[in-house]
């Protein structure tokens, strides 16, 4: 199931819906939830692909838990007009990023300069978030052991765009709704 959210059981009960969540509360959310060593340990985890809970986030947020096979990881892709964070609850996950401002639409290909790319290693209680149009891919490498981490957005995610990159050549390749994946 990798490169896509799916739609499972939530875990809680529905977000009350009030003020947009910031990205630090967004985050502060994730944190916590990784925390939760009876949460975490509850994910099933599947040796062939990605596997997930849908949690109740803050103030009307999407979130999620996900486990990570070794060797998984998300393909490049961004959230479009949603703000998120996510946190390593176990195991660490890489991502990298673009440090760039894309344009939002309207385009298929687009040369990067020199310099874009960043990496973040993010073992267990690490995590970041990100503002829209964050492009970035998300990788647990190592050979023989899952991750897990809880991702959280808002608004809730109204479309994932999923790019190819062959060295500074980026290239959307399709955009994802949220028909798509549940």
């Amino acid at each position: 199931m990798s490169g896509s959210l799916p739609s499972s059981p939530a875990v809680s009960s529905p977000a009350v819906v009030g003020a947009a969540p910031t990205q630090a509360e967004l985050l502060d959310f994730a944190r916590r939830t990784a925390a939760d060593s009876t949460l975490v340990a509850s994910l099933p985890l599947d040796p062939q692909g990605r596997t997930w809970v849908r949690l109740a986030g803050p103030a009307g947020s999407e979130a999620w838990l996900i486990g990570w096979p070794p060797g998984t990881g998300t393909g490049w892709h961004d959230h479009a007009d949603s703000v998120g964070a996510f946190v390593t609850a176990a195991g660490e996950l890489t991502e990298f990023s673009l440090a760039a401002r894309l344009p939002t639409d309207g385009w298929r290909t687009l040369e990067l300069t020199d310099g874009v790319d960043r990496e973040r290693r993010l073992p267990a209680g690490q995590g970041r978030a990100f503002g829209r149009h964050h492009v970035h891919e998300v990788l647990n490498e190592s050979p023989d052991r899952h991750a897990v981490s809880v991702h959280a957005y808002h608004p809730p995610l109204p479309r994932i765009r999923r790019y190819s990159r062959t060295g500074l050549v980026l290239r959307l390749e399709q955009v994802e709704r949220p028909e798509d994946w549940q």
